[in-house]
């Protein structure tokens, strides 16, 4: 242990967005309970990358007692995170077609039904609004990095409350597009490290981000910008972003 300058995070002020987690070079910090919180001292080199990534002004300074920085220890959990995002799993495993939830599923709108092990036939809902989704999962942790469905896809990113407060969600985003919904408040990860590996792996058509107006929601548009970013790739993209009350306030 040593005296030294590393950061604070004030978990009263953090809104949960994730941005200092992206910012953060080491890895220092991840997603608890929606709140940013310093993994461990010896992660934290001290230089503040995270500080003006900060909306809410929740990170700061301080000198205490603490282990001292240590790279390789800090470049080894940013590897196990990384090979955990790809592969999304904690025991290192692709997900196929094993587990229910995880299973790889195809929905073909058009025709009732398909002769792969990962398709499944569109339900019919016989009230006329019928689902749009055409694959499962659609959660960004639980998507695998390679899937059929991304060739040539038009790709749908989402905070999961847009489909909630926009009343046509599925006819207006969801339609014709590969949907990956989530919520970096909630969701205890960084999204662009997958995201990244699903645009640079993937022939995408194009990118529609949709958020909320929430100051919360900025990291999953963070995150997919970024990731197009660093895929290398040039595809069409815009953010839409939706109110409180439901409505479309600029594309």
């Amino acid at each position: 242990m040593m005296k030294r300058q590393i950061i604070h995070i004030d978990r009263e002020k953090c809104s949960g967005c994730g941005l200092c987690a992206e910012a953060c070079h080491e890895g220092a910090i991840g997603m608890v309970d929606g709140k940013a919180e310093l993994l461990r001292d010896d992660y934290c080199d001290g230089m503040g990358d995270c500080l003006p990534a900060c909306p809410a002004g929740a990170i700061t300074f301080e000198e205490r007692e603490a282990a001292a920085y240590d790279k390789n220890a800090a470049d080894e959990h940013k590897t196990r995170k990384i090979t955990g995002m790809l592969h999304n799993a904690d025991n290192d495993k692709p997900l196929p077609c094993g587990c229910p939830g995880t299973n790889v599923k195809m929905f073909n709108r058009n025709t009732d039904s398909d002769n792969s092990c990962c398709t499944a036939p569109a339900p019919v809902s016989g009230t006329g609004d019928e689902s749009q989704l055409r694959q499962w999962p659609v959660q960004i942790k639980l998507a695998p990095v390679n899937a059929p469905y991304f060739n040539n896809a038009y790709l749908l990113i989402a905070a999961d409350c847009t489909a909630y407060a926009y009343g046509n969600f599925h006819k207006d985003f969801i339609k014709g597009s590969v949907t990956l919904i989530g919520c970096p408040k909630l969701d205890a990860v960084d999204y662009t490290e997958k995201l990244t590996a699903i645009l640079s792996g993937n022939s995408i058509k194009s990118l529609t981000v949709v958020r909320m107006e929430v100051p919360c929601c900025g990291g999953i548009e963070h995150a997919a910008v970024t990731a197009l970013k660093n895929s290398g790739k040039f595809i069409p993209w815009q953010v839409v972003t939706i109110s409180t009350d439901g409505n479309i306030l600029e594309v």
